[in-house]
């Protein structure tokens, strides 16, 4: 158990059942009244938010969670196939609970979160920023750099990415995986 005031990002608490992460809070102290926490909290499984007021002392039930390394291996029917990089043990996850499933690769590392006291498995995080290799987009024009026009370029991974008229099949580009968007091109061919 701990205590409202002691929520912090990242922290994860179960309530009515489900288990949450803290993504945002706010410590208030209003001129009249009792100081509270304004939180918000984001559901593990469905990825809803809401936003959840505690007051200063009230007791939470805490979730111990653990990030562990994990290399993606292979896809086998549903599931992705991952080994954890301490203990070589092999095990499948499903596409809904991995983030940034779209852009993962033979050979990938991801962070896989974990109940500790359960050992179920919450989500898997693709890191944040990977950089890919255009596999097909239209040709480019050279001089077509002043506008913020995007044109569709498929992936190595296989998905398809905005990205600007002057990016050329062969570039190697960064791509932010919580969106998919394009960041910036890191080399031409």
């Amino acid at each position: 158990m701990i205590n409202a005031q002691d929520i912090k990002i990242g922290t994860a608490i179960r309530m009515d059942g489900k288990l949450y992460f803290c993504i945002d809070f706010l410590h208030v102290k209003p001129g009249k009244g009792n100081t509270f926490m304004r939180t918000k909290l984001k559901d593990v499984v469905s990825g809803y938010v809401l936003e959840r007021r505690f007051n200063i002392g009230e007791k939470l039930e805490d979730v111990r969670v653990e990030r562990r390394p994990y290399q993606y291996l292979y896809k086998e029917g549903e599931d992705f196939i991952f080994m954890n990089q301490e203990t070589y043990d092999q095990l499948p996850i499903a596409k809904e609970i991995i983030n940034g499933v779209d852009f993962l690769l033979e050979g990938m590392i991801v962070d896989v979160v974990s109940d500790a006291s359960t050992e179920t498995i919450l989500y898997a995080d693709v890191p944040v920023k990977v950089q890919m290799k255009i596999t097909y987009t239209e040709p480019g024009l050279k001089g077509d750099t002043a506008t913020n026009t995007l044109k569709p370029a498929t992936v190595e991974s296989g998905a398809e990415v905005r990205v600007p008229l002057f990016i050329n099949e062969g570039d190697i580009i960064e791509i932010d995986t919580r969106d998919g968007s394009y960041v910036s091109r890191v080399t031409s061919k």
